[in-house]
């Protein structure tokens, strides 16, 4: 059933201004990690539009109506960052760089927002120090007690910060990995960060990079959960409103070319690296700045969504069978605007438990686990976290030496042998 839903789109939610440039519309679409159980198959699922604009007045690109915060980050939200392990070798590494670049000790307190399962946290707790999690969904927050990382379970913004604040808390370390993009309130967000950072305390926050969803055709990067799509240009310009300052910026791989940019108080005492001005160099060149440099992107998205159903669609005239790896959030986008379901693509696996046994919301494809892979192995398999791909074949070695062919849709069809 498609929910019901007003006649005008919301004005900028950082500045304002009316949201007047499309970048893309990729229809109606039910939310992304909203597994259905199997009790429920024959139930309508809620869709909602799932359209994205460009504020031309800030340039902060997002989607142009929400979904209400609690109706995707509840009881049952089912990403638990503990299932990739590249992910937390990403973790790690971080921890480990941000202990010797900001010389952290025993008596370092590390905040992350949105901290999952407690996946990154637990790095710091390993190294002796004091850590809090805050992350809004019961159910991953349950799996970071039980791993020994103490957790809030709230949403974050002005009014935490400051309850935080007054009891006390001054942390040296506050981190976030992927959820600026998350929050429907962007300024409440920034400003409650700018609330908890005292004198040199430092806020690193990863986001995957506009310009490379841009340049790639990640449009299944876009699904309801991410209310903004974020250049370096537009946060800074967010950071700078709330009296914060981006002092370094480093270029990252992960999901499929991200930024960690690293912010202070505007009177802190950290110089600015080069790794800023390159990145607005970037941006610039691109012309992220003007309306030019979105324009064309949904073009490229509906030439993604034809290559991806011709491709379906010889696969059933050969009598190929299809199945998919990874129940992720951007799949689900990607199979919902290209109009997928179980007649295309037989079932879909991943690790992560709290997504077995359900039906991917939408296209209703059946979720088993890895092994039902080697039960039933299909003819081809469409990896649909791309970004994972290299992780994933090397896992099936074995299915593909027995003549399983890789696929991946983004930015185009493409097929491994």
């Amino acid at each position: 059933m498609n929910a019901p839903q007003p006649e005008v789109t919301h004005p900028c939610r950082h500045c304002g201004a009316p949201l007047s440039l499309s970048l893309v519309d990729l229809g109606m679409s039910a939310v992304a990690n909203s597994y259905v159980p199997l009790d429920r198959a024959d139930e309508p699922e809620p869709r909602y539009p799932l359209h994205v604009r460009v504020c031309e007045s800030c340039w902060l690109v997002q989607v142009d109506r929400d979904v209400p915060p609690g109706e995707i980050f509840n009881e049952n939200y089912a990403y638990f960052s503990s299932f990739s392990s590249s992910w937390l070798e990403h973790a790690r590494h971080y921890a480990e760089s941000m202990i010797d670049r900001l010389g952290l000790g025993p008596d370092s307190l590390v905040i992350e927002i949105a901290s999952n399962d407690g996946y990154l946290l637990r790095n710091f707790v390993r190294a002796g120090m004091p850590v809090l999690g805050i992350e809004p969904s019961a159910s991953v927050a349950r799996a970071a007690k039980e791993n020994g990382v103490p957790t809030i379970v709230e949403f974050f913004g002005q009014k935490l910060a400051q309850r935080l604040h007054r009891d006390g808390l001054r942390p040296d370390l506050i981190c976030s990995a992927n959820v600026l993009a998350h929050v429907p309130d962007i300024n409440d967000f920034v400003s409650g960060i700018a609330t908890l950072l005292r004198g040199d305390a430092v806020y690193t926050v990863e986001f995957p990079h506009l310009l490379r969803m841009l340049q790639e055709v990640q449009f299944d990067t876009i699904y309801h959960e991410h209310y903004s799509y974020l250049s370096l240009l537009a946060v800074e310009r967010i950071f700078s409103a709330h009296g914060l300052r981006v002092f370094d910026v480093q270029e990252l791989s992960t999901h499929g070319g991200s930024l960690r940019v690293f912010a202070c108080r505007g009177e802190a005492s950290f110089p600015e690296m080069p790794g800023v001005s390159a990145v607005r160099a970037q941006e610039q060149a691109a012309r992220l700045d003007t309306p030019e440099g979105y324009r064309g992107f949904a073009d490229r998205a509906h030439a993604v969504r034809e290559g991806l159903r011709a491709y379906l669609d010889q696969a059933r005239s050969e009598g190929r069978r299809v199945a998919a790896y990874g129940a992720a959030a951007k799949g689900n986008t990607l199979l919902n605007f290209c109009r997928v379901d179980r007649r295309d693509i037989a079932y879909c696996v991943d690790r992560n438990p709290a997504k077995q046994n359900t039906l991917l919301p939408g296209s209703q494809i059946p979720v088993h686990g890895v092994e039902h892979l080697r039960a039933d192995p299909p003819d081809d398999l469409l990896i649909l976290p791309w970004n994972l791909r290299e992780e994933i074949m090397d896992q099936l070695s074995d299915l593909r030496a027995g003549g399983m062919r890789i696929v991946t849709a983004i930015p185009e069809i493409r097929v491994w042998t």
